[in-house]
This record gives C-alpha cells, sequence and structure tokens, in this order.
C-alpha cells in the first residue's frame, strides 16, 4: 500500500476533482495558469497539463492539499 496520495490517480481524475472542488474561477485564482482561466474545459487543462510539468505539479500539490476538504 503506497502512501503517496497521488498513487493511482489519473491526471484526468485529479483535475475533474479539484474542478467539481472549486470550479475554475477558483482554479484559475489558486494556480494562475491560462488553461483555467481562458475558455477552461478539463480536456483543454489536461493536454496542457500533460504537456508543462511545472504546471502539473502545482495542480498535484493542490489536489494533495485539498485531500481533507474532499
Amino acid at each position: 500500500m503506497s502512501n503517496d496520495p497521488l498513487h493511482g490517480k489519473s491526471l484526468k481524475t485529479i483535475v475533474e476533482q479539484l474542478v467539481d472542488f472549486y470550479g475554475f474561477d477558483t482554479l484559475g485564482e489558486l494556480i494562475n495558469i491560462k488553461c483555467f482561466k481562458e475558455n477552461p474545459s478539463v480536456k483543454s487543462s489536461l493536454t496542457f497539463l500533460r504537456k508543462t510539468d511545472w504546471a502539473r505539479k502545482k495542480v498535484e500539490e493542490l489536489y494533495v492539499r485539498s485531500l481533507k476538504k474532499f
């Protein structure tokens, strides 16, 4: 059993949970990346995050910090 909260979680699952909980407006405030601010969608966000390591890291960090709230 892994202690890593990201273990077994796809990026899609992480983004969907964050969007469900915060909405794109709040996500765009918490993580200042264009894919959350301009015409946001889960699909476009995933495309960007899969190519952009620093942004993906910020999303994963927010997810880990938010787990207690879900």
